[in-house]
């Protein structure tokens, strides 16, 4: 689409191809909002994300063993969070400031963002699947269920992972911005909109779509056998991953519709040249992105909620290492005593079908 412009008093004619242009043009309120909130709450999601994934990776290794399939997934999904969480301090800077940290570490930390986002996601489908095949499927996933073949698909998950990430890698670069440096996706204007629509195509029906599909199908099945067998142990066994899959779609839902409307708006409404329509949009984006955000530090809160296990393995933590800390630095307070060991709290009879926290 072009628009002529031309000068009463010259009667001469310019053309201004507005197909050139990569990306919305964002207000004042957008930038306002970056520059203010971005920075503390990524803080904050650094600070408690960090240590809430770090403690389920160290009972995952140190009392658990990773002894099942679900607890190699766990671990996975913890090690997923990881990943957008050490990338935080950077976009956090990013927000009041100009991209400081040269082209390598924006295609870097573009493609961890990426690749933390397939995986949780990836991990997730394969923590259904697994609760799928245990209560559906119980003679069957006695052969599967084993920490080999946990193993393998979670190798071959992280490979998916990168391989659907490889765009962000290749269109992520820094470029000029109001007399700034920005890092930000930048397509060759030739090819833009394509890329950039089978990108967030891409990104919708594997972050969200494919992963709606199976999980649906995979609790029916579950509340189905539940209902007939009224097992109240299997029913603690899926509730803490039906939980971690509700949280993950509420949180990541409002981005992806967010981003889809703004990338295929001339196909849902309207406003490509209406700047105040854009505006809203990329507010909208910004601010459904920072509560996906949140998510990386959400999981360790579930865990801590509703897993059972989780919470015993907290206490064992607890008194053989920070009561008894906190008793050499404060002598006169009482020595708790260790009169019970780790595998007292976990029963191993429950073990085939164990959520793994």
């Amino acid at each position: 689409m072009s628009i002529s412009t031309g000068m009463p008093d010259e009667g001469t004619t310019s053309t201004f191809n507005y197909d050139d242009i990569e990306e919305p043009v964002y207000n004042e309120d957008v930038k306002r909002f970056t520059s203010d909130f971005i920075p503390a709450l990524y803080s904050l999601v650094f600070i408690f994300g960090l240590l809430g994934n770090a403690l389920v990776v160290l009972i995952l290794i140190r009392y658990k063993k990773l002894r099942s399939m679900t607890d190699v997934y766990l671990l996975n999904l913890a090690i997923s969070d990881l990943l957008f969480i050490f990338s935080l301090p950077f976009w956090a800077h990013h927000a009041t400031h100009e991209w400081a940290f040269g082209i390598p570490m924006c295609k870097i930390l573009a493609g961890i963002y990426r690749v933390g986002f397939y995986s949780g996601s990836f991990f997730i489908i394969l923590l259904t699947v697994d609760r799928y095949l245990a209560i559906v499927h119980a003679v069957f996933a006695l052969k599967v269920r084993t920490l080999l073949y946990g193993t393998l698909s979670s190798a071959i998950t992280w490979v998916v992972a990168v391989s659907a990430s490889v765009p962000a890698f290749i269109f992520q670069n820094v470029q000029k911005e109001d007399e700034s440096m920005k890092c930000a996706l930048i397509y060759n204007v030739s090819v833009a909109n394509e890329w950039k629509q089978v990108t967030i195509l891409m990104m919708f029906i594997l972050g969200l779509a494919i992963p709606l599909v199976i999980m649906t199908f995979c609790y029916i099945q579950i509340i189905m056998v539940l209902i007939k067998g009224q097992n109240e142990r299997k029913q603690k066994a899926v509730r803490l991953i039906f939980v971690i899959m509700i949280v993950y779609f509420i949180i990541w839902t409002p981005y992806n519709i967010a981003v889809l409307l703004q990338t295929y708006q001339g196909s849902f409404f309207s406003c490509t040249l209406d700047s105040a329509c854009n505006g809203n949009i990329a507010l909208a984006v910004d601010v459904t992105e920072i509560i996906a955000m949140i998510h990386c530090c959400l999981n360790p809160v579930i865990y801590a909620f509703v897993g059972e296990k989780f919470r015993k393995y907290l206490c064992v933590l607890y008194r053989k290492h920070i009561a008894i800390y906190l008793s050499c630095l404060c002598p006169g307070q009482h020595r708790p005593k260790l009169t019970r060991s780790v595998s007292s709290f976990i029963s191993t009879t429950e073990h085939d079908i164990s959520t793994g926290l």
